[in-house]
């Protein structure tokens, strides 16, 4: 894992599409701004990590529980 340490106001680049900027520092608090392309999701850990388990979850699922269209 990198660490870099970055005040208020500084950003960090990944790649030449994404961009993440410590807008705030209050106490045990960062606020982050994220500029990624549209098509490139950003989602925090925990939503992320729920939405791969719902994903298997329904990819588990039986064909004839899943209702036609």
């Amino acid at each position: 894992m990198l660490v870099l340490t970055r005040r208020e106001g500084e950003s960090i680049a990944i790649g030449d599409e994404i961009e993440v900027t410590v807008l705030e520092i209050r106490g045990r608090n960062v606020r982050l701004g994220i500029k990624a392309p549209p098509e490139m999701p950003v989602h925090r850990l925990e939503v992320y990590l729920r939405i791969q388990e719902e994903n298997r979850r329904a990819a588990a699922e039986a064909p004839e529980t899943i209702p036609e269209i």
